[in-house]
């Protein structure tokens, strides 16, 4: 999969800039934060939708589940990476000497915003279509893998099954403006850090901190 030909490339390249940039370029340019709004929006109507043809069978339970899985940080941070699109990021040079381009929260953003610059160029078949072939195929995977439960639920169970203590979840870092804050949440288990996520709220970086986690703990099933 790759990003499709703009008709108007100055949308794509809109889509690309990081508001850290802004303060290192004189040019009279806007951040991705727009397009990535938009690009959410349809993200959530093309996932909802083609989850609700494509299994006929799942309750809203499962398919409110199954949509939380393909759109939440982690997995958007993996299709952008698949697409490269951490290569092609315009950051400042303190972002990008923090490990911007690897961030999952960036990543995440970026994959938005060209949803929403693919939108305005070429309208919603087009975004669909993107949506389909870069996101999409990892609906099967985690329903083959049993992840349809959240993260945290699923960590609860495993460590109850071994006797083990529960999880704790403790805030390691905040980041980001008021409006945007960026949350690092670490997961421990008998005093031992299992896993760490980031997310654009508490509750997102708690559930990547426990897949990875349950992932350290079993990664077989996972």
């Amino acid at each position: 999969m790759k990003i499709p030909n703009f008709k108007d490339k100055t949308k794509l390249e809109q889509a690309l800039i990081h508001r850290s940039y802004l303060n290192e370029t004189k040019e009279e340019i806007s951040s991705n934060e727009r397009l990535e709004f938009l690009g959410d929006s349809i993200l959530s109507f093309v996932v909802s939708n083609h989850l609700y043809a494509k299994f006929p069978d799942f309750d809203e339970g499962r398919l409110t589940n199954l949509r939380s899985l393909l759109v939440n940080t982690k997995s958007l941070a993996e299709a952008a990476k698949e697409l490269g699109l951490g290569s092609k990021l315009k950051l400042s040079k303190g972002e990008e000497e923090s490990g911007g381009r690897n961030n999952q929260s960036l990543l995440a953003d970026v994959y938005e915003a060209v949803i929403g610059a693919i939108f305005l160029d070429q309208g919603v078949s087009e975004a669909r279509q993107f949506i389909e072939e870069s996101l999409l195929p990892k609906a099967q995977s985690f329903i083959d893998k049993n992840m349809l439960k959240d993260p945290k639920s699923l960590l609860q169970e495993y460590v109850q099954s071994h006797k083990l203590l529960s999880p704790k979840y403790n805030v390691l870092e905040e980041d980001g403006p008021p409006h945007a804050r960026i949350f690092t949440v670490g997961v421990f288990v008998d005093e031992k850090m299992l896993g760490k996520g980031t997310g654009r709220s508490k509750q997102e970086a708690e559930e990547n901190a426990a897949t990875e986690a349950a992932i350290e703990l079993n990664p077989k099933k996972w």
